[in-house]
């Protein structure tokens, strides 16, 4: 059974940090892609970082490059997102995702909050 635990979230002031950790387990990470996606009020959920273990690949939404990190530590099953610069525009449910590439199947996990206020 696939499951993906958030943890990590919270509320920070602009420009503070912080890191989201999601441990995964009941699939092999070598098929799947693994990502973040959030989901602010009154807006679609969109991808922020995914990371494909088959070739490495690594893509960041173009409002987070420079600032946040996605990561993987397989001894723990777990992926990061580590988030710098911290804006108010990131306030959102960050959600982690492993995409099953074939056939494609989508898990997520229960989601975290980001709040990013003065």
């Amino acid at each position: 059974q696939v499951q993906l635990v958030e943890s990590g979230g919270g509320l920070v002031e602009p420009g503070g940090s912080l890191t989201l950790s999601c441990a995964h387990s009941g699939f092999a990470l070598d098929f799947y892609v693994i990502g973040w996606f959030r989901q602010a009020p009154g807006k679609e959920r969109e991808m922020v970082s995914r990371l494909a273990s088959s070739d490495g690949s690594i893509y960041y939404l173009d409002s987070v490059k420079g600032r946040f990190t996605i990561s993987r530590d397989n001894a723990k099953d777990t992926v990061y997102l580590q988030m710098n610069s911290l804006k108010p525009e990131d306030t959102a449910v960050y959600y982690c995702n492993a995409h099953q590439v074939v056939p494609p199947i989508d898990y997520w996990g229960q989601g975290t909050q980001v709040t990013v206020s003065s």
